[in-house]
């Protein structure tokens, strides 16, 4: 108490004196004492927004030499005498040292909005000299505060803690201000003073309980802040991330708020900054888990921030959860965005919004059926007195628009979404048209009555019409009606939509060339198609351009150029393999893609062969294609045509046997099977004419069955059936592609 009571009683004596010496020589106002006596005891001042003043302390108040501050420019600077005047003042009044008086004065300049004149002030302060004495002072204080039990006394000469604190604190002005005059890497080098002066004191990190004396750790905490942005805003993002990392990577007893914007603000410059900066050496002490992309750390610290959110430690910040949703997106790791998006505590999503976005989650991962149930609970009866949300019913569409078995959900989704009439946004009711149209030609072709074929293709050309008339310039629009036509033979308007795509999208799409060389292939231009593919191949990106050599190469087949379709598929399947070297290095979301091409390039090889009775080629290709996918029925179905080549039925019989195991539905064995049927005899004549039926249920415009059908009926003795369907199968292949369109 007599201790306290003392430093009162001099602060109070400092102060008046101050007032009456200031008052009566100076001309001091009102306002700057009051603001002298906050400094005095120990009170920091705020300046996170820094106050804009047009008028300096130093020519205003400081102006013993009678010169007005009205008069004279900014630009050449006060006079020095000025604040040499002030500053001694300054030093006698208040028994403050010649840093410890700029560093107050330098404050209130800054306080005002006076940055060129704090810049001044704070230029005076020899930061080089005073930084040693300072860590000598932190150093022998700490020490002091842990063996004050034992009676150790401080060295003479050693700085006060608030002494420290205050200069801390000049320093940090002087970068802001810095700042404010677009200096910005001086700034960056000022605020970094800070952070060596602090760290060399306390290697270990910050002791526990230095707050409760001075101010000097709040000084390190802002300065900890402030230096990675002072670093973004002059473009140097690998010193930020340096910054970053190092205000982490010991205890500074950051609050968990700001901890958690430090780590957040790393994150996203990791993820967006465009500067690949793998950890150095010294923080690589986690062996084989340590990140080893940007990519990686930053989503190492959001899944800790997100672990903060869950347990409360931090309150919910939309922003983690954006950068979270962007890096597992970008690395593929969509069920883990899946597992974060569940996590999230009740309130953060209403119930419509949490299942679409695990729907998104689970449609990207590629678990399409998981993704369907999820959002036929967003469309349930359960949910309809919260209304309709329309996101979720388009992607229930759209899914169920990608596979024919769920085409009637679809049209269902697509309904109740164009029953939303009152939805401002337009562009949604014409994707609902769209995806109505889409999975109206999906019923079509799953449809066993021919009737109701005919019925949903004409729905299906309606509704995308229609949407082609509500947005004219809607490419998404214009490619599934080319899709459409091209699917029920209508060549011309399919050639015309896949025209006026392309041009929409400015030749920039694979898909686009893809339909039109089919398009024009149908029409049985194969040398034509071929060269729209070359044309292609300077435009497509990577993965297109592989799907485009495929492309090619079944073109020469069709063109009975054997050699010149391996020379194609050698060309694909080593531009395959260099990239999945590449792959091995870095995460591509086109992998499973490129494994189902290398599957089906295998496999064309594999036909190529059997045709040229090339038998050891052909085996090898199938055992290659088999080797990445076992349950291929397309890789058994070459085999057993393989075996069928080589009139070796029983065994084709059984190869095709196994790929109807695999996928009942599949049309080319079904057909093969109904073929080797008609070998073994008469009696076998009405399971293979069973066969074809069924193939045609499938696939109404597949000739190979019409044909077939045909040399069934003929066999048979029916003779005008059979003409029927020779007719009909010299239709079907005058307008067949040289693969599905879809």
């Amino acid at each position: 108490m007599f201790i306290s009571r003392c430093a009162h009683e001099r602060t109070h004596r400092e102060v008046t004196l101050f007032a009456k010496f200031t008052k009566k020589d100076l001309n001091f106002s009102q306002s700057f004492s009051e603001k002298m006596l906050c400094a005095c005891s120990g009170e920091q001042f705020k300046f996170e927004e820094a106050p804009q003043s047009p008028e300096s302390l130093a020519t205003r108040d400081f102006s013993a030499s009678g010169l007005s501050s009205r008069t004279g420019d900014w630009e050449s600077k006060f006079e020095d005498t000025q604040v040499d005047e002030a500053e001694s003042t300054l030093k006698e009044a208040l028994s403050l040292n010649y840093e410890e008086a700029r560093a107050l004065l330098g404050r209130l300049e800054y306080q005002r909005g006076n940055f060129d004149a704090a810049l001044q002030v704070f230029q005076g302060i020899d930061t080089r000299g005073v930084t040693p004495r300072m860590t000598k002072a932190m150093i022998e204080r700490t020490r002091q505060r842990k063996s004050r039990s034992k009676g150790d006394n401080v060295p003479a000469g050693v700085m006060s803690m608030h002494s420290v604190s205050l200069l801390l604190e000049a320093i940090l002005l002087k970068a802001k201000s810095l700042e404010e005059l677009g200096r910005i890497k001086e700034a960056a080098r000022e605020c970094k003073i800070i952070l060596d002066t602090v760290e060399s004191a306390f290697p270990n990190g910050m002791p526990e309980g230095i707050s409760e004396d001075c101010k000097l750790q709040e000084m390190f905490h802002r300065a900890l802040e402030l230096l990675p942005k002072l670093w973004i805003q002059a473009g140097f993002l690998d010193e930020a991330i340096t910054a970053y990392r190092r205000a982490l990577v010991k205890s500074w007893n950051l609050d968990p708020r700001r901890l958690a914007t430090v780590q957040k603000d790393l994150a996203a410059v990791l993820l967006y900054g465009g500067v690949e900066a793998s950890l150095p050496p010294q923080l690589q002490v986690w062996g084989p888990s340590t990140p080893k992309s940007n990519t990686e750390e930053a989503i190492l610290l959001l899944f800790i921030l997100m672990r903060k959110v869950a347990f409360r430690e931090i309150d919910w910040d939309s922003e983690i959860m954006d950068h979270l949703t962007y890096a597992l997106s970008v690395s593929g790791q969509f069920e883990f965005l899946a597992d974060h998006v569940e996590q999230a505590l009740p309130g953060t999503y209403n119930r419509a919004e949490r299942w679409y976005l695990l729907a998104l989650c689970y449609s990207a991962a590629g678990q399409n059926e998981a993704a369907l149930n999820l959002l036929k609970k967003v469309s349930g009866n359960s949910e309809a007195k919260h209304g309709s949300h329309l996101p979720s019913l388009l992607l229930g569409a759209r899914l169920c628009s990608q596979d024919p078995k769920h085409a009637h959900e679809g049209i269902n989704f697509a309904r109740k979404a164009i029953d939303m009439a009152n939805h401002p946004n337009e562009h949604f009711m014409v994707q609902a048209h769209r995806l109505l149209g889409v999975c109206y030609g999906s019923a079509a072709r799953v449809s066993i009555s021919d009737s109701e074929r005919v019925i949903f293709q004409k729905e299906s050309m309606n509704s995308l019409n229609h949407a082609a008339l509500i947005e004219k310039e809607d490419p998404e629009v214009m490619f599934s009606l080319g899709l459409e036509n091209a699917m029920q033979r209508n060549l011309d308007a399919a050639f015309n939509n896949a025209m006026i795509y392309s041009d929409m999208v400015a030749g920039s799409s694979g898909r686009g060339w893809k339909l039109l060389a089919l398009v024009v292939s149908a029409e049985q231009r194969f040398k034509e198609a071929e060269t729209i593919v070359d044309l292609a191949l300077d435009e497509a990106g990577r993965m297109d351009q592989l799907e485009l050599l495929r492309l090619k190469a079944v073109l020469q087949i069709a063109q009975e150029q054997p050699k010149q379709a391996i020379e194609t598929y050698r060309i694909l399947l080593t531009s395959i393999q260099a990239q999945r070297e590449l792959q091995a290095k870095n995460f591509d979301s086109g992998v499973l893609a490129e494994r189902n091409l290398e599957i089906e390039s295998w496999q064309d090889l594999a036909s190529i062969y059997t045709k040229i009775e090339s038998w050891a080629d052909a085996e090898i290709c199938v055992d290659k294609a088999k080797s990445i996918e076992f349950y291929s029925p397309r890789s058994w179905h070459s085999t057993g045509m393989l075996f069928k080549a080589q009139s070796l039925h029983k065994e084709a019989l059984v190869s095709f046997s196994v790929s109807l195991s695999i996928e009942p539905g599949y049309v080319p064995s079904i057909v093969s099977t109904a073929e080797v049927l008609m070998k073994l005899g008469s009696h076998s004549l009405p399971i293979a004419r069973s066969f074809l039926m069924n193939a045609l249920r499938l696939e109404p415009t597949n000739h190979e069955a019409w044909l077939n059908l045909g040399l069934v009926s003929k066999m048979e003795g029916s003779i005008q059936q059979a003409a029927d369907y020779f007719q009909a199968a010299y239709e079907l292949e005058a307008s067949a592609p040289v693969r599905s369109f879809t």
